[in-house]
């Protein structure tokens, strides 16, 4: 599943690890948080990236790691009401992705900025590569809209060490989420605005290889869980 590597369009470009594994000489955020690590996870919905953030935050637990764990949107007051709005009001995709920004902006500088400055990990549920994905991909927003709001509302040197992307056919997550619950907004979109969503992700993916881990969601969640924590090893020593 790995992709070949294309030129970067990231707004805010990002070192690479050495070979892709993760180099535990490197800081994460450009040197700025010391031991601290920024893991994002990242994929359609009931792609099952929850329930492997979830192993990783027990983990970090049982090593008696210090981290905050936390999601988009969402993460804070004004984000989960942001996040109440954007899963069940009908809004145009400019709407939509602008009240994205805004929960992030306010995320960045309460909750994201604060913890790696103290020296935790953050592990978050979705960020900056889901707008492209979701907004981007799925609602067909500009990528130069996106790029824009990004350097507006997350300072450069806020980047994820780590994005876990959890991939899957679209049709196998909508079969998972129908079993589950309820569908919300997003949840309840065509295969197609997922295929778009997968399509955007993977791309990501494709455009910055030494930041991502792409796993295979029909995977056992133990093996997955293997994988990351593999690819965390080296900050660890």
């Amino acid at each position: 599943m790995n992709c070949a590597p294309v030129p970067s369009n990231n707004p805010h470009p990002h070192p690479s690890p050495a070979s892709g594994r993760g180099d535990s000489a490197r800081s994460p955020a450009g040197g700025r948080w010391d031991n601290a690590r920024f893991i994002t996870f990242e994929g359609i919905d009931g792609a099952g990236k929850s329930t492997l953030l979830e192993s990783l935050v027990r983990a970090l637990a049982a090593r008696g790691i210090a981290h905050v764990q936390t999601r988009e949107p969402g993460g804070t007051t004004l984000g989960e009401s942001l996040r109440g709005l954007l899963l069940r009001e009908s809004m145009s995709a400019l709407t939509e992705t602008l009240l994205m920004f805004a929960a992030r902006a306010e995320h960045v500088r309460a909750v994201i900025v604060p913890a790696l400055e103290a020296g935790k990990w953050v592990v978050c549920d979705r960020f900056l590569d889901a707008s492209y994905a979701y907004q981007g991909g799925g609602r067909g927003v500009a990528r130069e809209t996106i790029d824009e709001l990004a350097r507006w509302s997350v300072p450069a040197q806020v980047q994820a060490d780590l994005t876990v992307l959890v991939d899957i056919d679209p049709q196998l997550a909508q079969q998972r989420l129908a079993q589950a619950r309820a569908g919300d907004r997003f949840e309840e979109e065509s295969s197609v605005f997922f295929a778009s969503v997968r399509a955007a992700y993977l791309q990501r993916a494709q455009d910055d290889p030494g930041r991502f881990l792409l796993v295979d969601g029909t995977r056992p969640p133990g093996e997955l869980s293997t994988l990351v924590w593999e690819r965390l090893a080296p900050w660890l020593t």
